[in-house]
């Protein structure tokens, strides 16, 4: 992997990396403060779970760029000519499914916005939840787009 593939990859996996470990640190950190001194982080648990939104979905797009998806081979061994064209079939329907996630996360963005929906804890607003969702779908849409055009691999 090579060019803009290897680049948007890294970045992809180094932002997800990163919220991966704040989450992690985040935890630590609560559990620490809550045995050691009865002082837990306030709005521990609404801050993990836009770190875990951030981890997933930015990796995302990653995923669709290094190829590394989970994958049952069983189409491989008995008709091995079909095997690419069916990797293209999947990659297409990846993206047209990942393009309506999108679509529909939007609708509900965008009324988490309108309505200015925010956390309990900590008076979030939801929006920066939706933000990585859409973000990491509309990405994993147009690179599993990309990546089924033959020129691109």
């Amino acid at each position: 992997m090579t060019g803009w593939r290897a680049v948007a990859a890294a970045t992809c996996g180094w932002v997800a990396g990163a919220a991966l470990a704040a989450m992690m640190l985040l935890t630590v950190a609560d559990v620490v403060l809550r045995t050691a001194l009865n002082q837990p982080i306030r709005g521990t648990l609404e801050i993990v779970e836009l770190l875990l939104a951030c981890t997933f979905f930015l990796a995302l797009p990653a995923v669709f760029l290094r190829d590394e998806h989970i994958v049952v081979d069983l189409v491989d061994g008995l008709a091995p000519a079909w095997a690419p064209l069916l990797r293209r079939m999947a990659g297409m329907l990846g993206a047209l499914l990942l393009a309506v996630m999108a679509w529909q996360g939007g609708i509900a963005a965008r009324d988490t916005l309108v309505f200015n929906d925010v956390t309990a804890d900590l008076a979030l607003a939801r929006i920066w939840y939706w933000i990585p969702v859409l973000a990491g779908m509309l990405g994993g849409s147009v690179v599993a787009a990309a990546m089924c055009l033959p020129k691109i691999k």
